[in-house]
């Protein structure tokens, strides 16, 4: 019997969503498409095939073998009529299974390249990524390939207008009273929504790098995260801003990000708002000390919880250099220069 994750995925609805997704879509055309190279005459397995739409680029890209790996009934309802439409069912073969129950044929060998679109919010909520580090230690060959390669996620401090700016006059008349009860009520799960690149008090930093050829599914059980940043942008700093990147093999290099300053994807941001009383204007070059911890849901393998704690930022020890406004940083900063002008 498939769980209610697979059974949600038959929804056409949801697929629509993500087909129209253009930074989405042009990302694995471009990675897949344009590096025929590394497709010619190679066995692929797409995990998760979905439509079968990356199966298809594969394929288009002159892959000899693809399995379209697919565990809800969309692989025999949506999957199957896609390749057969495209005239690919001599290279593609659409397999309804779990990639955990898959079995390559006695004969074949270990597949090239795995293909997968597998990122959910904040990258690691629906926990696909355990489906693909499972083909890779299964099905690829020593010297193969995934597509993508590498995922970063990356975190800034930043305000929230929709939840906070918004209700200072909506036609005319104040909701701030409303707002707070709208906060209260949304401060239990972060929120997913578009922030405006000037929403952001920094571009990101760097919360977490992966090589996905590496990385063990243990990994990503809990994932924490302490930095000093220093605000490049001054602002009301009303919550903290998660994104990912992903990066594809192949000369292109071609790069999917959801950050607010590339053009919007279905992925979004997911903003984890702070406490009223933590919310305060920040002007340029002000610090911002705090933990982020990502840990896996113990009850929902594929869910995550989000804590961020925000810390003193005359206590904690700032990198170096660090372009703050603390006395301390200026003259260490100041230290630094002077050494390397000498």
């Amino acid at each position: 019997m498939l769980s209610n994750y697979f059974t949600e995925y038959e929804n056409l609805e949801i697929h629509e969503l993500m087909l129209k997704d253009r930074p989405r879509q042009e990302a694995y055309y471009n990675a897949i498409v344009k590096n025929k190279e590394l497709f010619k005459d190679k066995v692929v397995l797409d995990v998760g095939a979905g439509t079968g739409i990356l199966s298809a680029f594969c394929a288009q890209a002159g892959a000899r073998l693809v399995y379209a790996v697919e565990a809800s009934n969309l692989a025999t309802r949506v999957a199957l009529d896609l390749i057969e439409e495209n005239g690919l069912t001599e290279t593609v073969k659409v397999i309804h299974s779990q990639i955990e129950e898959f079995v390559l044929p006695a004969t074949a060998e270990k597949v090239d390249i795995i293909v997968s679109e597998w990122m959910g919010f904040y990258l690691l909520h629906e926990g696909m990524l355990d489906s693909v580090l499972y083909a890779r230690d299964h099905f690829l060959k020593p010297d193969g390939q995934l597509f993508p390669s590498e995922c970063t996620i990356f975190v800034a401090p930043c305000a929230v207008p929709s939840l906070f700016d918004y209700w200072q006059n909506v036609d005319g008349v104040k909701m701030e009273q409303f707002a707070k009860k709208l906060r209260l009520q949304k401060s239990t799960r972060p929120e997913i929504i578009h922030l405006k690149p000037n929403d952001l008090l920094h571009e990101g930093i760097v919360f977490h790098w992966m090589n996905l050829l590496d990385v063990d599914s243990k990994d990503l059980d809990e994932i924490r995260f302490k930095e000093v940043v220093s605000t490049q942008f001054a602002g009301k700093h009303q919550g903290f801003c998660i994104w990912f990147d992903v990066r594809f093999p192949g000369e292109e290099a071609i790069t999917l990000s959801t950050s607010p300053l590339a053009p919007e994807s279905h992925w979004k941001q997911c903003v984890v708002v702070l406490p009223e009383e933590n919310c305060e204007h920040l002007e340029e070059n002000s610090p911002v000390a705090f933990t982020i911890l990502m840990k896996r849901n113990p009850n929902d393998a594929r869910k995550y919880n989000l804590e961020v704690e925000l810390l003193d930022p005359n206590v904690e020890e700032h990198p170096v250099p660090c372009s703050c406004h603390m006395t301390k940083c200026i003259l260490t900063e100041a230290h630094l220069k002077m050494m390397d002008t000498s």
